[in-house]
């Protein structure tokens, strides 16, 4: 198993037309490959978003009509490199969708796919709320790969908030952690780097965060700023707010430093979840 590998995470900003937004992906992808990468990153919803009230407007497609799945299966073939596609929106019955991410190896083969498990249904300031679970059904399982650099644990956007999953990922053996994202920019500037740091120190692994970003169509701008971030909670690169993308040389033997030093993997240790107040000490006093 190589130890070193070039990742990549793109960021774009997709529009309401799926073929403009891939061709626009698409053009990043192969300038990530240029530059050496191995390993390369979409975000979530790359292929189409536009916000619109409470809701996401994504594309949604079954999975035998959607252009996305041969198209990045060619294209990782004809690059000779593994391609998470963030996520794309997958028919999952009458009125609903599966917000799915997929893994593609460098034989243009889809490896597996992860379907999101927790949904963005928020209220924050100002009026802006979010109802994700009205047109997106849940996901069921967490789900991990492996590629020639070590497991890759998949997730996407909102799980970033839900620690557990993470660590369940890592005690199973991740060494990467992708969380491909459309964060609200509201919530990306109060959270984004600090819960994505927080993932990968609690976890000793490499997180992989492609996010997009500019404004899409209803008015409400996604944050960007993807990030590459080390086992120890370093940051290899950030993408700012504009699209492009970025680039980063790791090697993996940093996870079993990381968690050498700070073995907190191994040190869960039982708990009430109910806890009762303890009782007093006994002894004197008065």
């Amino acid at each position: 198993m190589a130890s070193t590998v070039t990742v990549a995470c793109v960021q774009n900003s997709a529009g309401p037309e799926i073929e403009p937004s891939m061709a626009e992906a698409t053009r990043l992808v192969r300038a990530a490959r240029e530059r050496g990468a191995e390993l390369i990153c979409l975000p979530e919803y790359f292929s189409c978003l536009k916000t619109s009230d409470d809701q996401f407007v994504v594309g949604a497609l079954s999975e035998a009509k959607h252009p996305a799945l041969p198209h990045y299966r060619d294209l990782a073939r004809e690059l000779g490199v593994w391609l998470l596609l963030g996520s794309l929106a997958i028919r999952a019955g009458p009125g609903k969708v599966y917000n799915r991410s997929y893994l593609i190896d460098a034989s243009g083969q889809i490896v597996n796919h992860y379907d999101k498990l927790h949904l963005f249904d928020v209220d924050l300031a100002d009026g802006e709320s979010y109802r994700e679970s009205a047109a997106v059904a849940p996901g069921d399982q967490a789900v991990l790969v492996s590629t020639p650099w070590g497991s890759l644990g998949m997730s996407i956007c909102y799980d970033l908030r839900f620690a557990h999953l993470y660590r369940a990922l890592a005690q199973a053996g991740a060494v990467f952690l992708t969380v491909p994202a459309a964060f609200a920019r509201t919530t990306g500037q109060a959270h984004w780097h600090v819960l994505l740091r927080a993932r990968a120190i609690e976890t000793g692994c490499f997180v992989l965060a492609p996010c997009q970003c500019g404004t899409h169509g209803g008015g409400r701008p996604t944050y960007g700023h993807s990030l590459i971030v080390d086992p120890w909670g370093r940051i290899l690169a950030d993408g700012g707010e504009e699209p492009g993308i970025i680039v980063a040389t790791i090697d993996t033997a940093e996870v079993a430093k990381a968690r050498g030093m700070v073995p907190a993997l191994q040190h869960d240790h039982p708990f009430t979840s109910h806890p009762h107040p303890r009782p007093p000490p006994s002894g004197g006093g008065g």
